[in-house]
């Protein structure tokens, strides 16, 4: 059994995608060819927005969004500690200060009330300039963004929705994505909507901010390639990505839908102590991953061994809080200082989640974890 199985899904697609393949093997266009912007075009239209500007990664998404709000040494960026490391990552990465929120203990996304709570200590303090807020769509759960943007409004900060997981997802008919002043979105190969490589998107309605992001993409290009207005990085999309990009929209809606029923199939099977995560009233998850809540990391490490004896394979997001990582030392942030991300690192189960999942799987799955409660 595989944990994310995109075998299947090449196998539907194989025809197109190898004849889209040639298409650019004949012209030649292998950077920024005209599949990229076909595929920009696709995806704004998706997610309901002006502008898609594609990108290297779904990290390069977020270094460029932050470029293009300038923000750097002094400033102060809010964000969770229960995320995968580049969230944070590219705060630092550029001179800026993370600055983490504890979560939500049934979304398990950023909590706005302690999301205020930070913001304002920040500036009692004040050492840092508060600049900006990275909420993340955890395991394709949007957060909420109707508190969060009024919170970024009070204090006049920028809002940067970390949607990598995300794609597909959703709040009544406002798809992620479209949340904040950027959204950002990775394509790596294990997301939702993945290529067969690194790649990864910006979406914004602001023109000016369309254009800078176009030219950061680019070395921080003018007018034309010899001409450098700023500094940028080297973070274009390939052509052949897009390719395979553009086929798999044509399966991606309904791969969303399936996800979510699939993810219905487990909540319905599954033991009822379980604890599973909360999904709000008017919000559709990208189930990028289906992931439970155990008693603790001695009953996780019974499951996960249970499910290993019968092949089915399973994952854990995340075993370490970013502020527990090495890495981020120089905040001098303790354990016990995030207890609500700490307590589910050591409690979570991440179960195999992909469109093509059977329900004799899904059936065989629950069965195994069910027996070991």
């Amino acid at each position: 059994m595989d944990f994310i199985n995109l075998k299947k899904q090449y196998q539907l697609l194989e025809t197109d995608i190898t004849n889209r393949i040639q298409e650019v093997l004949k012209h030649g266009q292998y950077i920024m060819g005209p599949e990229v912007f076909e595929l920009e075009s696709i995806l704004a239209d998706y997610v309901k927005i002006k502008h898609c500007i594609s990108c290297s990664s779904g990290t390069d998404a977020l270094i460029m969004s932050l470029m293009a709000l300038d923000i750097g040494k002094g400033d102060a960026v809010f964000t969770t500690p229960f995320t995968f490391f580049a969230t944070a990552e590219v705060i630092q990465f550029l001179g800026a200060t993370p600055v983490f929120v504890d979560i939500e203990e049934d979304t398990f996304n950023i909590c706005p009330k302690k999301l205020k709570y930070e913001i304002q200590k920040t500036i009692k303090n004040g050492k840092l300039n508060p600049k900006a807020i990275i909420p993340v769509d955890l395991f394709g759960l949007p957060s909420n963004y109707k508190e969060i943007q009024k919170i970024a409004n009070q204090f006049q900060l920028k809002v940067i929705e970390d949607s990598a997981q995300g794609l597909g997802g959703k709040i009544n008919n406002k798809m992620a994505g479209s949340f904040g002043d950027f959204g950002t979105t990775s394509f790596f190969p294990a997301k939702p909507l993945g290529c067969y490589g690194d790649g990864g998107a910006i979406f914004t309605d602001n023109d000016e901010m369309a254009e800078k992001l176009k030219s950061i993409r680019v070395h921080g290009q003018g007018v034309n390639k010899y001409e450098n207005i700023r500094i940028g990085i080297n973070g274009r999309l390939d052509t052949i990505q897009a390719t395979i990009l553009i086929s798999k929209m044509k399966l991606f809606e309904n791969e969303i839908i399936n996800r979510n029923k699939i993810a219905k199939k487990y909540s319905n099977l599954l033991d009822n102590s379980i604890k599973l995560q909360f999904i709000p009233e008017g919000y559709r998850s990208a189930w990028a991953q289906y992931s439970i809540l155990l008693e603790n990391n001695n009953q996780r490490d019974v499951i996960q061994q249970k499910l290993k004896e019968n092949n089915i394979p399973s994952a854990i997001y995340y075993l370490n809080p970013l502020h527990l990582q090495k890495a981020f030392d120089n905040l001098n942030y303790k354990k016990g200082g995030f207890k609500i991300s700490e307590n589910i690192s050591h409690r979570i189960l991440s179960l195999p989640m992909h469109p093509y999942l059977l329900d004799n799987e899904i059936e065989m799955i629950s069965k195994i974890i069910n027996s070991c409660i």
